[in-house]
């Protein structure tokens, strides 16, 4: 009996065995399976991911909304960083589930070792040139000299360590595209465990660690996450991975790093519009203040909580699509990505409802400063009213980039965030005078559009003619 004919499995037996990180073929399992299988350790990973982030704010607001204003202007910077490796990362996925779709590990495993390199050699050069500026970018982006001097440590390190953060995100990708979720979700959960624990340790001096404040939170990120890189190389060396990657496989190759680069240039740019447009925002938010710009640090922080489940099921819908347009199956891949997003906005509406109706307690959760507490209740109420189109959006997206159609969210995103968010968030705030709001409102309003575009193009199915 083949495994399409076979019974069906029930839920909690499918979660138990996606938990303990079985081996699967996902060009043949019944697809409802298939993305449970796949999304379980991913929203779990993403999970852990969300709550480092609340949990790393939570302690960084004892400090005062200064402190946090320093987290949220390094954290945009960050989004720079995010960008090149997330880019990277959507090639990483698009180019390995193919190989694996194929029944080609060994070309997998080429690709893998070809992508750590590459991320290693672009982190470290960033690495040197972002942390030596570092002072001069929190200037850049409108910081005072207070928080100039209280923050430097803090962006010196997470701007200059960013090869911890980097590599994780490009490792992880190589175990999605190969169907490894488990051992993705692992990783995250070692590295910002670790986070968790160490940084009220290093911010507050608990124990026997030294008080470093706000650098202390950069501090514990930087040695969780490297211990997570660690973690991950362990695997790719040989230990419980599809993807085998030995010593050979980083040797370089120009054929293999080209077509890397030729996938990863367009994410990165898809990421650097997305990201950039986000510091645009910050730059806007920094001319009313540091409580608005507290309050909407905040509020995003609890907004990514949300989110970055979200994008598991999202990832998992995008690891389908690479596998199966490489084992021939396209239609397949269409119905992975439709289950995919009806499951993103079943949760996310949910979510949304939560925010809405609870945005001044779970704000109040961090900061007691009345103004922060006002700006961040606002900005978490608007922005959560798009929640069903931002899930369907980010699975809609990730189709797109799994199958390697990677320029297709470049234009969308360009579309919708430059030349949408920005210009509006700007005349809602300066030009017709509603401040902060303006900024707020802007936000679902792009996001929006964005969904609805990218849900026309998808059923357009273009997509489903990429080559890798």
């Amino acid at each position: 009996m083949s495994e399409e004919a076979s019974p069906p499995v029930p839920f909690w037996r499918s979660v138990r065995q996606s938990l303990r990180g079985e081996e699967h073929d996902y060009t043949a399992l019944p697809l409802n399976r298939a993305v449970i299988l796949l999304a379980v350790p991913m929203v779990l990973e993403m999970v852990m991911e969300s709550l480092f982030a609340v949990a790393d704010v939570f302690w960084v607001s004892h400090l005062g909304k200064e402190a946090v204003a320093v987290v949220g202007l390094t954290e945009s910077v960050m989004t720079l960083i995010y960008a090149v490796a997330i880019g990277i990362s959507i090639a990483a996925t698009a180019i390995v589930s193919r190989r694996i779709g194929e029944k080609e590990p060994e070309l997998a495993a080429q690709a893998a070792g070809q992508i750590v390199l590459l991320g290693v050699l672009l982190a470290t050069g960033l690495g040197i040139v972002l942390g030596y500026f570092a002072p001069n970018i929190l200037r850049l982006m409108g910081a005072g000299e207070e928080i100039v001097t209280l923050g430097s440590g803090f962006a010196r390190l997470m701007l200059g360590g960013n090869a911890t953060v980097f590599l994780i995100f490009l490792i992880n990708a190589i175990f999605r595209g190969a169907g490894d979720a488990v051992i993705a979700m692992r990783t995250l959960w070692l590295a910002n465990a670790l986070n968790i624990v160490l940084g009220p340790c290093f911010i507050f001096g608990w124990w026997i660690f030294p008080e470093l404040g706000v650098t202390g939170a950069a501090v514990a990120t930087n040695i969780g996450r490297g211990i997570g890189v660690l973690y991950q190389l362990w695997h790719l060396a040989g230990h419980h991975s599809r993807v085998k990657v030995r010593w050979q496989h980083f040797k370089p190759e120009r054929k293999v790093i080209g077509a890397v680069l030729s996938k990863s240039g367009s994410g990165i740019v898809q990421l650097l519009i997305s990201t950039t447009s986000w510091v645009g925002l910050f730059k806007i938010l920094a001319l009313f203040g540091s409580s608005a710009l507290a309050g909407y640090t905040i509020a995003i922080r609890i907004v990514i909580f949300a989110l970055m489940p979200a994008w598991g099921l999202a990832n998992a819908g995008a690891t389908l699509v690479g596998q199966n347009l490489g084992a021939q199956k396209p239609e397949r891949a269409e119905a992975a990505v439709k289950i995919a997003v009806k499951f993103d906005v079943v949760v996310l509406s949910l979510i949304g409802i939560v925010f809405v109706l609870f945005a001044h307690p779970l704000i109040r959760l961090f900061t007691q400063d009345s103004e922060v507490v006002a700006f961040g209740t606002q900005a978490l109420w608007i922005v959560s009213l798009a929640f069903p189109l931002y899930a369907a959006g980010m699975c809609f997206e990730s189709a797109f980039n799994g199958s390697g159609d990677t320029w297709t969210p470049v234009r969308l995103n360009f579309l919708c965030l430059w030349l949408g968010q920005i210009p509006v968030a700007w005349v809602l705030s300066k030009t017709l005078g509603f401040g902060p709001l303006g900024v707020f409102i802007a936000v679902p309003v792009a996001h929006s559009l964005l969904a609805i575009s990218s849900g026309l193009l998808f059923k357009r199915g273009r997509w489903k003619t990429q080559k890798v």
